[in-house]
């Protein structure tokens, strides 16, 4: 963290609307045994990474049904069948690069 970003940290100054809201909170966190600061920060960080979560759950979720889906495509071509392509489109490879290397091509 650079001396700028440390600079621009400061302390943050809350006023609480009403004196139920200050009570509630208060509350709360003596109950939890942190201090105001500790609860407000943690509560307030705890929403925060919450759409984060969704995101990557929903992102996690996705990529498993693509996964799914492309795994159920292969399923109806026999392992056999898939091999003999693999030897196949190797074969032909192997001709175009024999038939490059007999154009003579020198640097």
């Amino acid at each position: 963290m650079s001396a700028s970003e440390k600079a621009e940290k400061k302390a943050m100054s809350l006023r609480f609307p009403t004196p139920e809201q200050y009570d509630a909170i208060a509350g709360a966190a003596k109950a939890a045994g942190v201090s105001m600061q500790e609860y407000v920060l943690s509560a307030a960080y705890e929403r925060a990474t919450a759409v984060e979560k969704i995101f990557l759950d929903a992102a996690r979720q996705a990529s498993e049904y693509t996964r799914e889906a492309f795994a159920e495509l292969g399923d109806d071509q026999p392992d056999t069948d898939r091999h003999a392509a693999a030897l196949a489109a190797e074969r032909r490879l192997a001709e175009l690069d024999r038939a490059e290397a007999g154009h003579g091509n020198a640097a």
